[in-house]
């Protein structure tokens, strides 16, 4: 032990005087125990793992690698295992003393132990005399194994890659040890060891001189790109500036000058090799000039970082502060370290990369610096050279940058109350970033003013300005020491001026409805002016459009625009009220602008109503030529007035039609331009430039005329001309006998009555146009679907039929022109696609044989197909394949050769005609072929015998000389055919058996065959008799016995039997056999009904128009990340059992699933695997349970395919003929290098990282979830996990929580760490998913990016289409290449449940009709979730793949469309490739999710994205992307809102007596507008919307008879019911969350198992959103029906009235007619008495919404308590509408006596205070007496019951009080209760003052317990019928019924007895 410390023993701690602390840093007090301390089996020590992977989060980055390093070589070197570990405890000490740390002191403990039981025994077995001589030993032992060829230690059975990152890892750590062990570093050393240890960790590129000989360092793209990396000549010495280490190459030298961290630079260093090796390879350059890299390659990589920065300096008036010098050698160096500053920038800033111009600023500020230091420039304000501002300190960039910034952004989102304040309290990211978009932003300096405004984070009313507090090592102590003038000026300053909070910036996200009409304006204006134009156009009964042109009625017309100067006027307003909370960072230009705006309004206002009064009629006339169809035409003042009015508009109309020249006029920068664009600008740096190119906005106008013109056409002859009409007669009619005490008598007009008829019509006016534009995408989609060649091939028929053509498409569009002979593009699409592709075929089908072979062996290792299907799917690649001949696969020629035969044997005729017969069918013809050709090629081997060789030989000789001379017919016996089958086939199955003891029979069966053939079949056998006879009668001179044909005589084998040992021979033997036996046709094979579609859909897409495909090495490279939180990894061998409501996963999914169970267990040769215990098969069946799941295994290894793919096409491009013909699969494995080129190229092109967020938390608590990733990064080794660590820092004696992004990978068996990058704090700040992407994103590698979720699915043969997806970035699309590549999905949860069918089908019309037409014509396809493909560089330098603020960005991947389209870039859609998705299978499950999307809608309606789109988009691409996005919501909304318009007006007309009038008098019996109205509306209700186009697309790839049995079935399975539901979620959550907030994210769970939900769940869920709107819409119908009128027609009432009957009954009782098991009356008992007991329980504290109903109740208040007043006054006034059944039916009351007076309303006031007295009375005295004075009690009950029936029967005696009056009460006072108690939650703060909150509760305890009663009733009483619940078990389960699989044990959750 001496030798570990040879320097002075002991170091003093200055900072404690604690003696019980261990101060020295000497192993005395351990060796003085180790050496008293005797064991007796050190002679038999075996060491066994100390534990490393659990440590203590403050010491696990410094010592788990020495842990770890010493159980790896603890049994080969236990001594240098001991110093490793003994290495770690001081490391461990040193850094925590006083073990203050958590689970510090268990640790220590335990290796202390762990070290004293292991010293003697280890120096015991050391074989060196000391330990440095041990290490040293040992350490040049691995280190040799790093030379090539080194084979120092004997690590056979590990692969080579794996030898070398063994012992490179091995090395690293103990070099480490070694050096500690010799220098006898001190403690100070010991505990900043984490800064200083040896980088042996690596990523893809292993920098270090080690990894020089890998594979992917010898690519000369990548070794040109080190080379300039490393380039430093020329630059600037550090050495005075910095003094550690030495510069070598470029990121050294950046990081020395500006302070990065290290695992930064060495992150973004091999991020920059990579991008600019992929970018070299692909420019066009010499092959000698390969090992240098290209300018080409510099200056795009150049163009596309810095495009955006550029654009920033532009708009800012700012010179670019990117200066490159002449000489072109320096210049590529000075391009390099730009974008290596930018990278680091971005790498380091943490959620500042969400704020791209704050990025910029601090770029353009460090570019400064760099390129100053660069050329030795002087300050012109220091005059001494410029240097860095924060120094070269380490992290000097992360606490003086990033952290300041950092600290505003964390401090503003505390601010928003996790997402509950009002937005425009709090600054969130779009704020912050968007203050960099001013010129003012300059004035935050550098160094940055730490006093500027930009950090105060508190409003400047409060006492005292609150600064972002910033960290201790940051900018003010630098300030501070250098003590220059300029700070000097600014502390002055500072007194003089005090911080203010600088509020929002450019817009404030306020909760109103004018949001919606504020950022559509200008389709509000015209849908508004268009419905005054049809109003008076009707009431001139205008019926052709040139009665437009009479004057007085064109006149009248252009009085719209009055009302368009009025809502401009509106318009201006609301301008200045929503962004009144952002002036303080307003430029006064805009603020000029929105006062001029106002102005102008005004004028206008003034002007226009005041010409129109005066001018009116008074016309100056003018005559035309005779014959002109003008004739005479005049003009007023007023019409001179409204064409200088529309001066502005017609500009607009001609720049609208010249895209190009209003994009240069919104981008120019030119003074001229940016004038006179002042006005109609919003003067914001995006939204500029995003015209469409002219052939793009022809397209999306002519589709808006269309639908615009459809739409006003049926509006104004189907709902506005024919109410015209009745509209007149309602005006004569003079009303003077209301039935009820009317308010407003003296209105004139009847104004009631018609607005009562119009509302409906209005409200149903302004959201039709969402029907038409559904309509119109069905066609536009359809056309574009069959234009795009979409389901070509529908059917497993139709893949059989065009099988042959497959090989040729494939080459043409997934090989590289380069490899394959027909280099032609195919164009067009009435092209002939397939001509010559059988003279091409021998060229084809080589390289398609072998990946149709990779793709099937994938589905038979994904369980898909049975060994059985396999076989009958693959194709032979054998030598034939280059010389023409093609074995097609046998599920293609089953039933052929059986069919050939039964033709041949009964054929008549010539040989010609049986020869073309056969050949019309190419399968046939080949199945005949190779079946002939297979039984020679057997027989040839099988017969060895000289004369049985002869005999065949002449057999065959015959044969084809027959053939020749087409005699077969006439030479040979056809009819014997079958029977010579038979006897091959017999033959053929002993060869497959191959037991030995069979070799009789061979003989036997092959006697059989000569015999048949000679004697039955041939005419004349003659010859071959002959040949024969005489060959046995020369034997016969030899032998007395002449020997039998074929059999063994003499020791000398005839047959070589068993056949010879081959691969090749087995194969064709075997396929021969299924050649002669297979009777399937090709439309049963595969059975299973994913394979099937997984074919069908791959054969479509290669017919499909798709860019060529590069070679691999010339492709984009690209990474994939999937954000994880805590959705289930791999079900755990607990969760495959155990029961969930009833039913194990593990019996649930082979139920669902039978014939994939079948397959695997034929695969692990077992019937019941579940049955066996063995640990492989356990873990099969978890893998196999969780690919059927939702499950982040599933999507790992979907995603992993890419790779697999990548390197299969990679094998492609390098491979020769013999390659193909060994196969790929072999050729990897015996040709290592090659196959280490293979995986290279993958690492160049392929990064797969999953963003787990709480992986690091998961690892510390022992979640086995962590295990479960740990597993998935070993499966996968090139799998990276990137998580945020929370690692304790011990700060005086306190441990501070530092936060890190973390990127691990799987070696040696361990979770390696390989960059740890410090954040500035916790990073989820924002929304969750936005920031877990934004954190791992650093990470990710290439030029492009896939956003995969954690519940996406992923194939290989759609893998195999990638090169060419990524090569759409380099295709134009009108003026721009794509920033965002769409691509289909398929849903893949649809298998069982009738609503996880809908779901499915609606997100398949989404997700493939809807998105094609978006893309084009319409060209607002956003972002929609996964699985898009992103331009990498492009989205990094504009913000990120999504943006995070809270709640305004809930839905966060749609915001990334908004971004990339408002940032100039381009969005297309891609339906040749697809990946699979999962979603949610049950209502519950499905709801959520639609609330979910719903209140993510209400909060992209509030956002400044939709805002900044709607106003800068034109007019027509305008209306696309409202109706697109929040308008399918708002017109969902305004729909519902119709039926309560319709049915209010209703209820007015007949309680006010007016219906009566109208009918009677006007003769109004049926208004024709309303019915058509309500049609419009049960459109949009029965889910018509989505059915139209989910129609369209399943006829589109399925066929339209299917699509028509679909959509009908889908009605039989109440379809209408779902979507009329769902209508009800979408419009609730919608409404309230724009009126009132409350969006959140809702977890679904993504289970698979569908299960019965309990009532009160059901209630709570359902409640608000359906239940109470579901009873008033009920309780409106029947009032209604109760006073209409006898002589009002019932069938009239039934046809207005029946959609919405349905939807108040579907509302109700949906969630309990979906619900498994709904209707079986066990569960309903179990209900009834959960629902009893939740509303019982009482509520407080702590108590869950689901364990009481208190607590439910308080927390549906929660929008309420956070809404601000406007809100509430809303809420209020919608409230009131529940107080007209009061008003209307108390005169309608027998005891009122016809009545009109006031008073009677009053009274019936006096009876509901008596109630509520009543009900006040009762719950006192259960207060006072129900305790001790029980009986008194109960008789003061009764005394209250009995006081109330005789009032009730005094009244009825006296005042003709009636039964019906009872019932009518009870309609008119209960909601008006439900008012009161709305009105009392909206005012909950006064009511509880006044102490009436607890009696309102009761009262709504009561109305919830009433409403759950009336809802429990009737399915109770259904449950009493079985019929019910098998007829619900059938329609929500019908498609599993249609499989055949078992329902009712699922649902009853019992397991069969095995």
């Amino acid at each position: 032990m001496a030798e570990i410390v040879v320097a002075d023993p002991i170091y003093e701690d200055e900072g404690h005087t604690n003696t019980n602390t261990v101060t020295t840093y000497t192993t005395t007090p351990v060796t003085m125990s180790l050496t008293t301390i005797s064991y007796g089996y050190h002679d038999h020590y075996v060491p066994e793992p100390f534990e490393s992977e659990r440590l203590p989060p403050t010491l696990e980055y410094e010592i788990q690698r020495f842990l770890r390093v010493a159980n790896l070589i603890g049994k080969e070197e236990p001594r240098v295992a001991y110093l490793c570990r003994f290495h770690a405890f001081e490391i461990s000490h040193y850094m925590d003393r006083n073990s203050s740390g958590r689970r510090v002191r268990q640790f220590k403990t335990s290796l202390l132990q762990r070290l004293e039981q292991d010293e003697e025994a280890t120096i015991r077995r050391r074989k060196e005399k000391s330990d440095i001589r041990e290490l040293k030993h040992v350490y040049h032992a691995y280190k040799d194994l790093l030379k090539p060829g080194g084979d120092a230690l004997e690590m056979s059975s590990i692969s080579d890659k794996e030898r070398w990152t063994n012992a490179r890892y091995i090395a690293a750590v103990l070099y480490e040890v070694l050096e500690a062990v010799t220098n006898a570093a001190g403690p100070q050393a010991l505990a900043d060891r984490d800064s200083n240890h040896t980088k042996f960790e690596f990523n893809i590129l292993p920098l270090d001189n080690g990894g020089i000989q890998q594979p992917i360092m010898q690519l000369p793209e990548v070794m040109a790109a080190i080379a300039a990396i490393c380039n430093i000549h020329g630059l600037p010495s550090v050495q005075d500036f910095q003094k550690r280490g030495t510069v070598t190459d470029l990121f050294d030298f950046l990081q020395y000058w500006f302070g990065f961290q290290e695992d930064n630079v060495a992150n973004q260093k091999e991020h920059l090799i990579l991008l600019v090796a992929n970018k070299h390879i692909r420019q066009t350059h010499p092959k000698t000039s390969n090992s240098k890299l290209v300018d080409g390659a510099v200056d795009e990589l150049m163009i596309k970082f810095f495009k955006n920065y550029t654009n920033w300096c532009e708009f800012l008036g700012k010179n670019s502060n990117i200066r490159l010098p002449q000489v072109k050698q320096e210049a590529q160096q000075y391009k390099l370290l730009y974008i290596g500053l930018y990278v680091l920038i971005w790498g380091e800033a943490a959620n500042l990369r969400f704020m791209p111009e704050c990025l910029c600023y601090i770029f353009h500020h460090m570019a400064y610096e760099l390129h100053g230091m660069l050329t030795g420039a002087v300050s012109l304000t220091t005059w001494e050279k410029v240097m860095p501002a924060y120094g070269g300190q380490p992290e000097s960039f992360l606490n003086n940058v990033v952290t300041p910034i950092y600290r505003v952004i964390s401090e503003e989102a505390k601010k928003s109350k996790n997402g509950t304040a009002d937005h425009s309290t709090w600054r969130n990211y779009d704020d912050l970033n968007e203050y960099f978009w001013s010129p003012d932003c300059f004035q935050i300096g550098w160094p940055m003013r730490l006093d500027h405004n930009f950090f105060c984070v508190q409003p400047s009313n409060k006492p005292k300005a609150k600064k972002a507090p910033v960290s201790h090592n940051t900018v003010e102590d630098r300030r501070k020491s250098e003590e220059n003038k300029d700070d000097e000026l600014r502390a002055t300053t500072e007194e003089i001026h005090e911080q203010k909070w600088l509020g929002k910036t450019n817009f404030v996200e306020i909760r109103s409805f004018w949001q919606i009409f504020r950022s559509f304006d200008r389709m509000w204006n015209f849908f508004i002016m268009s419905l005054q134009a049809m109003i008076i156009m009707a009431y001139h009964d205008v019926a052709s459009p040139l009665q437009l042109f009479n004057t007085v009625i064109f006149e009248d017309v252009l009085s719209i625009f009055i009302t368009s100067a009025i809502l401009k006027l509106i318009q201006a307003i609301l301008d200045i009220a929503f962004t009144w909370k952002a002036r303080g960072t307003m430029e006064y230009s805009q603020k000029m602008k929105h006062v001029m705006k106002i102005a102008v309004a005004v004028i206008w206002t003034l002007i226009l109503p005041l010409c129109y009064a005066k001018a009116r009629r008074k016309y100056t006339c003018y005559s035309t030529q005779y014959g002109s169809w003008l004739g005479e035409w005049c003009f007023s003042s007023y019409m001179v007035a409204v064409a200088i009015y529309l001066m502005t508009n017609a500009v607009d109309t001609v720049l609208y039609f010249i895209p190009a020249v209003s994009k240069y006029i919104e981008v120019s920068n030119f003074r001229i331009w940016t004038v006179l664009a002042w006005w109609t600008q919003p003067g914001i740096y995006v939204g500029r430039g995003m015209q469409e190119s002219q052939v793009s906005v022809v397209k999306y106008t002519f589709f808006w005329i269309l639908v615009l013109l459809s739409k006003f056409l049926f509006s104004y002859f189907f709902e506005i001309k024919p109410l015209m009409a009745p509209t007149k007669q309602i005006m004569k009619i003079g009303v003077r006998n209301y039935e009820w005490h009317e308010l407003f008598p003296k209105v004139k007009s009847n104004a009631g009555a018609i607005v009562a008829v119009w509302a409906p019509i209005i409200v149903v006016y302004f959201m039709d146009t969402q029907i038409w534009y559904s309509v119109f995408c069905t066609i536009f989609g359809g056309v574009y679907g069959i234009l795009h060649h979409l389901g070509e091939i529908r059917t497993l028929g139709m893949l059989r039929s065009r099988f042959h053509s497959l090989p040729h498409a494939f080459n043409v569009g997934l090989i590289p022109p380069s490899l394959r002979n027909d280099q032609k593009k195919r164009k067009g699409f009435f092209r002939n696609r397939f001509q010559r592709a059988s003279e091409n075929v021998k060229n084809d089908v080589s390289m398609f044989a072998l990946v149709w072979n990779q793709i099937i062996s994938h589905f038979r290792s994904e369980d898909l197909i049975s060994n059985r299907e396999l076989d009958l799917m693959r194709i032979p690649i054998l030598s034939e394949i280059f010389s023409g001949v093609v074995h097609w696969p046998v599920f293609l020629l089953a039933y052929k050769f059986s069919t050939a035969l039964s033709i041949a044997k009964d054929f008549v005729g010539k040989d010609v005609s049986l020869f073309r017969k056969i050949k019309k069918d190419k399968y046939m013809l080949s199945a005949v072929k190779e079946c002939y050709e297979s039984l020679k090629n057997i027989l040839q081997v099988l017969v060895v015998g000289n004369l049985e060789k002869r005999i065949i030989s002449a057999i065959v000789n015959a044969i084809e000389e027959s053939i020749e001379r087409c005699s077969l017919l006439q030479d040979f016996k056809m009819k014997e055919l079958p029977a010579l089958i038979a006897k091959c086939v017999d033959l053929v199955e002993l060869l497959v058996e191959g037991d030995k003891s069979h070799h009789d029979k061979v003989v036997k069966a092959l006697q059989d065959i000569f015999e048949l053939v000679t004697n039955d079949m041939m005419i004349d056998d003659s010859r071959i008799l002959d040949f024969l006879y005489s060959s046995q009668k020369i034997e016969g001179d030899f032998n007395d016995i002449a020997p039998q044909l074929f059999a063994s005589f003499a020791g000398n084998d005839s047959i070589h039997f068993p056949l010879p040992d081959s691969g090749t021979l087995d194969r064709q033997i075997k396929r021969f056999h299924l050649l002669l036996t297979v009777k399937d046709t090709a439309m049963d094979i595969p059975a299973n009904l994913e394979a099937r579609r997984r074919i069908s859909f791959f054969a479509t897409s290669l017919f499909m128009d798709m860019p060529s495909a590069p070679k691999v090495r010339n492709m984009l490279s690209f990474s994939v990340i999937t954000p994880h939180y805590m959705e289930d990894i791999k079900y755990s061998e607990e969760e495959l059992n155990s029961s969930q409501q009833g039913v194990a996963i593990l019996y649930y999914m082979k139920k669902i699933f039978p014939d994939e169970w079948k397959n695997l267990a034929e695969r692990l040769g077992c019937e019941n695997p579940d049955e066996l215990k063995e640990e492989h098969i356990k873990e099969e069946l978890r893998n196999w349970t969780s690919f059927r799941g939702q499950t982040l295994s599933r999507t790992v290894r979907g995603m992993m395919y890419y790779r697999e793919a990548i390197k299969l096409q990679a094998f492609l491009d390098m491979s020769k003929e013999e390659d193909i013909l060994d196969g790929y699969d072999t050729t990897g494995k015996g040709n290592p290098a090659f196959s280490a080129q293979l995986d290279a190229l993958a690492d160049m092109k392929f990064t797969y990282i999953i963003s787990c967020q709480s992986f690091g938390s998961q690892k510390a608590s022992g979640d086995p979830h962590a295990d479960d990733i740990i597993d998935l990064m070993k499966k996968y080794p090139y799998l990276r996990v990137a998580y945020v660590g929370e690692k304790e820092e011990i700060v005086s004696d306190k441990p501070r929580k530092v936060y890190s992004s973390l990127l691990a990978k799987a070696d040696n068996g361990y979770e390696q760490v390989i960059y740890r990058i410090k954040l500035p704090g916790p990073p989820d700040i924002g929304e969750g998913k936005p920031e877990n992407q934004n954190h791992a994103i650093i990470f990710t590698r290439g030029e492009a990016f896939q956003a995969i979720d954690m519940n996406q699915d992923n194939y290989l043969e759609e893998a195999l289409k990638i090169r060419n997806l990524l090569q759409e970035f380099h295709q134009h699309q009108g003026r721009r290449r794509p920033t965002i590549l769409g691509l289909r999905e398929h849903i893949f949860t649809g298998s069982v449940s009738s609503l996880a069918w809908f779901m499915s089908y609606q997100e398949t019309s989404f997700v493939t009709i809807g998105q094609r037409l978006l893309a084009s014509p319409l060209r607002v396809r956003f972002h929609y979730g996964h699985p898009d493909v992103f331009d990498r560089i492009f989205h990094i330098t504009r913000g990120g793949i999504s943006k995070a603020s809270k709640t305004i960005n809930l839905s966060e991947d749609v915001f990334a469309g908004f971004n990339s389209t408002l940032r100039r870039g381009c969005i297309t859609y891609n339906e040749y490739m697809q990946v699979g998705k999962g979603r949610d299978v049950g209502l519950n499950q499905i709801s959520k999710f639609e609330a979910k999307v719903a209140n993510g809608n209400s909060e992209q309606t509030l956002s400044r994205d939709i805002h900044r789109l709607g106003r800068q988009f034109d007019f027509f691409r305008m209306l696309s992307c409202y109706f697109t996005t929040v308008g399918f919501y708002f017109s969902s909304l305004i729909s519902v809102i119709g039926i309560y318009v319709f049915l209010y007006g209703q209820l007015y007309l007949v309680l006010s007596g007016l219906e009566k009038a109208l009918l009677l008098e006007a003769k109004m019996r049926n208004i024709q507008s309303l019915e058509t109205a309500l049609a419009s509306q049960s459109f949009i209700q029965l889910g018509l919307l989505t059915g139209l186009p989910m129609v369209m697309e399943i006829g589109l790839e399925k066929g339209f008879l299917t699509a028509f049995k679909d959509f009908v079935l889908m009605q039989l399975q109440l379809a209408s019911v779902f979507f009329t539901f769902s209508l009800g979620t979408k419009t609730h959550y919608y409404g309230r969350t724009i009126l009132h907030g409350g969006a959140k994210y809702r977890p679904t769970g993504r289970k698979v198992v569908v299960f019965h939900a309990s009532f009160t769940e059901n209630y709570r869920l359902y409640s608000r959103s359906h239940f109470v709107k579901g009873f008033e819409i009920l309780l409106l119908l029947i009032v209604y029906d109760l006073f209409r009128r006898s002589y009002e027609s019932s069938m009239a009432y039934v046809l207005i009235t029946y959609s919405i009957w349905f939807m108040s009954i579907t509302w109700l009782f949906a969630p309990f007619l979906f619900n498994p098991s709904g209707f079986s009356w066990g569960k309903l008992v179990d209900d009834w008495k959960d629902w009893n007991k939740w509303i019982r329980q009482q509520g407080g504290i702590g108590v869950q919404p689901d364990k009481s109903w208190e607590s439910w109740w308080d927390d549906e208040q929660a929008h309420l308590r956070r809404s601000g007043l406007g809100s509430r006054l809303i809420e209020i006034l919608l409230s009131l509408r529940f107080f007209i059944y009061q008003y209307g039916l108390v005169y309608h009351l027998d005891i009122s006596q016809q009545s009109k007076n006031f008073l009677v309303y009053l009274l019936s006031w006096v009876v509901i205070l008596a109630v509520f007295l009543l009900f006040k009375a009762v719950n006192l005295g259960r207060q006072l007496f129900s305790a001790h004075y029980h009986l008194w009690f109960r008789l003061f009950k009764a005394f209250l019951f009995l006081g109330v029936l005789s009032i009730i029967f005094t009244l009825s005696m006296i005042c003709d009080l009636s039964l019906m009056d009872l019932i009518v009460c009870c309609l008119a006072f209960l909601p008006t209760g439900w008012g009161l108690i709305l009105i009392a939650q909206a005012v909950r703060p006064k009511v509880e003052i006044i102490g009436l909150w607890y009696f309102i509760r009761v009262l709504a305890k009561a109305f919830d317990y009433g409403m759950g009663v009336i809802l429990f009733a009737p399915i109770a009483i259904l449950a009493w019928l079985p019929i019910i619940s098998a007829f619900q078990t059938r329609f929500l389960f019908n498609e599993a019924y249609k499989r055949h699989l078992h329902i009712k044990p699922l649902l009853a959750g019992t397991k069969k007895h095995k």
